[in-house]
């Protein structure tokens, strides 16, 4: 009894040694376990990739187990994903389906995008197999979203192809076409044949639908013949349906059954292979289960018979208790093994619960910013092409010798403009700050010159303030800088503007002084003090927040859109640098900003040019131009431009005329408006690109340009050209026209 009692303690001291030895991983065993997870995941494509899809789950679930034990989440996220994949690949789409969601929310949580859009797309080939095209399109775009991301051409090109594929499925020919002819010059680009081929056959496809026959041929032709060259069978597949579908609409029945005979037995090929596939799958998973069940029961049969034997002695009667102690010493170590481990998946389950309401809270948010990306994007657009009418009219006015009572009127209107534009520019600027569009553009130019004409373009401003401005550059600093010169330009006419905005009768000090010096980069500050308003307590912590402004009632004396700080912050950022401040209400505000620039030996100055002044008037009374645009006030804005610059003009409302007007007539130039009643701007110069590829189109636009950059490019138009345009802008690029049209 005393030996049974001993037994009993050494067991459950082990099993306190061993519980304490699993809480507690060296960084040995840790990379250890670590390798075996990326061997088994390893292991597992290779088997995919040969079509052992058995072999590959079995590899991927001791992963799992693994992976678990690390708590490693990429490596997770990386298992679920080609699991589902194998799902797919059985066509078990419920289960494919649900491995395929916590993938992307373990690889939402980890920021593995890579994997995030491999995983989306897959999620979308799921949902168009079970005939859900409109899910499957979502995924396909959030897919495209992230391989763009992280430049995966390969993958965004199958997943626009797989894009075109819904569209079609949900009969929405136009957007399957335009998305086809994008995966066509992304193959072409990338040189992928397989990929070529069937976006050349789909293209034909939905070019059937919509009744252009030839067009239809000639692509299919090329697809089937690439497809041939490649041996891509299923691609070759579909090239035989979608030539027998052609050939019978355009009753040529011979064809179209030797075509459709091709498909069948094509299809009837690889149907085979597949469920030949399938079934040995299958049949492996059986056999390893009853191969399992009948080990079971041979365990089962030879515990019996020990136990059988163990009533013929008193020793083994012993050796019998003995046993059942440690199988209940055992089960209670199994039993609490399993209770940690109901309590572990209780408290993933609820992570995981909190992680998927995140990720959807994540995406809702991420929604509102697209939808308020798009309104200011869709109000500026709106705004802008009104204010083109405002701005161009006043300063044909101005330039007309109105009467001299007339011009304080016209100045105001002017400067009613040019702060409405201001106002819009400053939407569009916060707008690209958000959605991470702005771009560094580096140039060689004087900081110090660049400081003293923002003090003189806001001098009428300080003197209407009654405001004195004070600027120190320290003596030994150098004055050439390597930088973005227009956002330095922004974030000083910002604060200098703000600074003097809320300063009456008051002093501007702003001093420009070096920080340190290494390797060339100056990280220099720049201090902007007044002696104004000042800010509250409770307001400084909002002052860098958009659309913050201190108070309704600042704003309606003091005016402005709250943006003007929150667009300084985002620029400073931008350009690696860091902005702070110092206020007491009443007493006034200090700005610091620090920034590094890039230390430049001379700056070249850039002298303004009169593009037309040497030109004969001979020359450019022969330079024909054809505006297209539906506003009248517009028309007539543009064209007075265009005949003060001695030019001649052709006006027209819309694309069918425009089309019309350039296959009668010789044009130097076409100035397309983009929205217009009928075909749009876009649509009109792709027609006329058809059968004039060297005719100079410019784009005139009021919408945000990096918004339709790739639109712009598909069309092929020569340049665009904001509106309300920069006259000097303007001029220059009729000009290059005209230069180039004389030397040719």
């Amino acid at each position: 009894m005393y030996s049974f009692q001993k037994t009993i303690f050494i067991f459950f001291l082990l099993f306190g040694l061993t519980t304490f030895a699993q809480e507690e991983l060296t960084q040995k065993e840790i990379a250890i376990i670590q390798a075996e997870v990326e061997a088994d995941l390893s292991f597992a494509k290779k088997n995919i990739e040969h079509y052992n899809y058995l072999q590959a789950k079995i590899s991927l679930e001791n992963a799992i187990n693994k992976a678990k034990i690390l708590n490693n989440k990429k490596s997770l996220g990386l298992i679920y994903y080609n699991l589902g994949k194998i799902h797919h690949l059985l066509e078990e789409p419920n289960l494919a389906i649900r491995t395929l969601t916590r993938a992307i929310q373990i690889q939402r949580i980890t920021k593995d995008n890579t994997s995030v859009a491999e995983t989306y797309k897959t999620l979308g080939d799921v949902l168009l197999k079970i005939k859900k095209p409109k899910e499957a399109l979502e995924h396909y775009k959030s897919a495209q979203t992230f391989s763009s991301l992280e430049n995966l051409q390969r993958l965004e090109n199958e997943t626009i192809i797989k894009k075109g594929e819904a569209y079609l499925a949900l009969k929405d020919n136009k957007n399957a076409e335009i998305t086809f002819k994008k995966a066509i010059s992304l193959s072409k680009k990338l040189n992928l044949n397989n990929l070529l081929s069937i976006s050349l056959i789909h293209l034909g496809d939905v070019q059937i639908k919509n009744g252009a026959l030839k067009s239809a041929q000639k692509n299919i032709e090329e697809g089937i013949a690439i497809a041939k060259k490649n041996n891509a069978t299923d691609n070759l597949n579909d090239g035989y349906l979608s030539l027998s579908n052609l050939q019978e609409l355009d009753g040529n029945y011979k064809l179209a059954n030797k075509n459709l005979k091709a498909h069948i037995k094509l299809t009837d090929s690889l149907l085979e292979a597949k469920n030949k596939l399938l079934l040995t799958e299958k049949l492996n998973e059986s056999k390893i289960t009853n191969q399992l069940n009948a080990q079971k029961q041979v365990n089962a049969e030879l515990e019996q018979q020990n136990e059988q034997d163990s009533e013929t002695s008193t020793f083994n009667q012993l050796t019998t208790i003995l046993t059942i102690a440690l199988i209940t010493i055992l089960s209670l170590l199994t039993l609490s093994l399993y209770k940690n481990n109901n309590i572990r998946l209780k408290s993933n389950l609820i992570l995981q619960n909190k992680n998927s309401e995140l990720i959807e809270s994540k995406e809702k948010a991420e929604l509102a910013s697209r939808t308020k990306a798009n309104f200011l994007s869709t109000v500026t657009h709106e705004l802008r092409t009104p204010l083109y009418a405002v701005t161009g009219l006043t300063n044909i006015l101005l330039e007309e010798d109105p009467r001299p009572e007339q011009i304080p009127h016209l100045n105001s209107l002017k400067f009613s403009g040019d702060y409405l534009l201001t106002f819009i520019n400053d939407i569009l600027q916060f707008n690209k700050i958000e959605a991470h569009k702005v771009e560094v553009e580096k140039e060689v130019f004087n900081l110090k010159k660049k400081i003293e004409n923002v003090i003189s373009a806001l001098n009428n401003s300080a003197n209407s303030n009654n405001v004195k401005i004070h600027f120190e550059f320290e003596k030994k600093l150098p004055h050439n800088y390597l930088s973005d010169q227009l956002k330095i330009s922004q974030i000083l006419i910002n604060l200098i503007g703000n600074s003097i905005k809320f300063t009456k009768d008051g002093d501007l000090w702003i001093r420009v002084h070096k920080i340190d010096v290494t390797n060339g980069i100056y990280n220099i500050k720049i201090e902007v003090e007044d002696n104004g308003i000042g800010i509250s307590k409770e307001k400084q912590a909002k002052m860098f927040d958009s659309f913050s402004q201190g108070s309704i009632q600042i704003n309606r004396k003091y005016g402005g859109t709250g943006l003007g700080l929150s667009i300084v912050k985002g620029l400073i950022d931008i350009l690696n640098g860091k902005i702070y401040f110092d206020s007491e209400l009443g007493k006034g505000t200090t700005f610091f900003i620090e920034i590094p620039f890039e230390f430049a030996e001379e700056t070249i100055e850039k002298e303004k040019i009169n593009y037309f002044k040497d030109l004969n008037e001979d020359v450019l009374s022969k330079i024909n131009i054809l505006l297209v645009e539906d506003n009248k006030i517009n028309q007539m804005i543009t064209k007075k431009i265009l005949n003060k610059l001695k030019l001649n003009c052709d006006v027209v409302e819309n694309g069918e005329d425009a089309i019309e007007k350039v296959k009668v007539n010789t044009y130097d130039v076409v100035l397309m408006d983009i929205h217009m009643p009928g075909i749009s701007g876009i649509e009109a110069t792709k027609i006329i690109r058809k059968f004039n590829k060297d005719l100079p189109i410019y784009a005139l636009t009021a919408v945000t340009i990096e918004d339709k950059m790739v639109e712009f490019d598909e069309a092929e138009f020569t340049d665009i050209i904001s509106k309300p345009f920069k006259q000097e802008d303007f001029e220059k690029k009729l000009f290059d026209v005209i230069v180039f049209k004389e030397n040719a």
